[in-house]
């Protein structure tokens, strides 16, 4: 019942929001599941207006046997925003999902390798043929910045400001941040790019410099998300970490270890491109150890009085 709208959706996510195509994709995934409980509910034959909050709590309820709170939360999130469009559209009166609460979300830490650890798995990549040299530099550059894995992705290297020790990156709702690259990541990129010249004339030709990506896979494409997820774990293994790695665990270390290091967490904010400073204090209770420490050391109160 809802396909005809989520279609006019898909369209303002594309023309209006500049949505990327990961996050479109999430939206329509999320509405298409909402539209199969009605029609297995037998709202098949109803209209929009028969949709109200009880209708969205069914939902939510159905979702918890077997989806995380996360999930359940990020779905919840999809429909609002739909139901919002429509409304702004003058298509229904009232949004019968915003009464609706997120679920409580469980707290957790998030997984982040230790400086050693981290090190072990760059070092573990040697750099004999032209895919090594790649996943070197991808690794580099994915615990140099901090970028998202989606952002890695989807550099070209007209973005590239190596030199001043920089790249332009389009995170979230394409929107644009300049983001600092160590020397080390850099090289690697640039020893990438000077043995990969041969391959980038033979696919893309000399004209296409503009949209022509960083990172490219054996057959000179774009290489994707989930290719460089698996450049992740084939190196987290080969230096005999024995856990699972995301790149977005990369991402998390990076942020660890700035913080452990002092730097500012507004600074880290910006540099994860975060909108909210909330979404970056996760990472500050992973110094409560050490905060601990300097205390017990440093306050007047926290010891013991000596008899």
């Amino acid at each position: 019942m809802l396909e005809h709208y989520i279609r006019i959706f898909e369209q303002y996510l594309s023309a209006e929001r500049n949505a990327s195509v990961h996050t479109s994709r999430g939206y329509l995934h999320d509405l298409g599941e909402f539209d199969l409980f009605l029609q297995e509910k037998g709202y098949a034959a109803a209209g929009l207006a028969d949709i109200d909050n009880f209708t969205v709590r069914a939902w939510l309820a159905s979702l918890s046997r077997n989806n995380k709170k996360s999930s359940q939360a990020r779905k919840l999130s999809s429909l609002k925003a739909f139901f919002r469009f429509l409304k702004q559209q003058g298509i229904i009166e009232n949004n019968p999902a915003q009464p609706v609460k997120t679920p409580r979300q469980d707290k957790y830490l998030p997984r982040h390798l230790s400086v050693d650890e981290m090190f072990a798995v760059l070092d573990s990549v040697p750099e004999d043929s032209l895919l090594q040299v790649r996943d070197r530099a991808i690794l580099e550059l994915l615990y140099s910045s901090g970028i998202r894995v989606s952002e890695l992705a989807s550099l070209n290297r007209n973005g590239l400001e190596l030199a001043a020790g920089s790249i332009r990156v389009f995170g979230k709702r394409r929107k644009e941040r300049i983001v600092p690259v160590g020397k080390k990541a850099a090289a690697g990129i640039e020893r990438y790019i000077a043995e990969s010249s041969t391959l980038c004339r033979k696919i893309w030709g000399d004209g296409a410099q503009k949209k022509l990506p960083l990172f490219l896979n054996r057959n000179g494409g774009r290489l994707t998300v989930r290719s460089i997820g698996r450049i992740v774990d084939k190196y987290i293994l080969q230096a005999g970490l024995l856990r699972k790695m995301s790149p977005h665990g990369m991402r998390h270390s990076f942020a660890t270890h700035m913080l452990n290091a002092g730097a500012d967490l507004r600074a880290i904010q910006e540099m994860l491109g975060h909108e909210s400073l909330s979404t970056t204090q996760k990472y500050t209770h992973l110094n409560i150890d050490k905060l601990m420490e300097v205390y017990d050391r440093a306050h007047p109160r926290s010891r013991k009085q000596e008899e």
